[in-house]
């Protein structure tokens, strides 16, 4: 029986750089959001026919984006790296909004909030259709699911 979703995501703590309040507040909804309404459907077929649901380990080795995806029951199922230079821009891009929108939450009218929020969607929208690109051919993933993903890869920045 197919259930193509994600039950569990772990972030690699090794991998984080740094935290705020904000950022950890954004891990925190993207995660709880992630499990409750996603679709996460590897292409490749199992041999046992395998389809879900899958526990998700993100991590960044090396420069790349490391998915390592389990069985319900933590068993491996496979890993899928995909390099991060084209994720570069737009994950510097989002936390300096982030940045920004935190600012403007604090001191900025509503309509300069808004503004900010809306650029702020926007360079998230980018980075999720970027995912998804990045993804095809190899896991089927709606667009909020990769939007959270997104949000996720984000917060385990890029080592440098």
């Amino acid at each position: 029986m197919s259930d193509p979703r994600i039950i569990d995501v772990e972030l690699d703590e090794a991998t984080i750089i740094w935290r705020n309040a904000d950022i950890e507040q954004e891990r925190r909804i993207a995660i709880f959001d992630l499990i409750e309404e996603n679709h996460f459907k590897p292409l490749r077929e199992h041999p046992d026919g395998y389809a879900g649901p899958f526990k998700l380990k993100l991590s960044v080795q090396e420069g790349r984006l490391v998915l390592s995806m389990a069985r319900e029951d933590d068993e491996p199922l496979e890993t899928l790296i995909l390099a991060l230079g084209r994720f570069r821009r737009p994950i510097r891009d989002y936390f300096a909004i982030c940045d920004s929108y935190y600012q403007a939450i604090r001191k900025a009218t509503a309509q300069e909030i808004e503004t900010i929020d809306m650029a702020r969607r926007g360079v998230h929208d980018h980075g999720a259709e970027l995912l998804m690109e990045r993804l095809d051919g190899k896991i089927d993933v709606d667009f909020k699911t990769a939007r959270r993903l997104f949000t996720l890869i984000c917060v385990l920045h890029i080592k440098n």
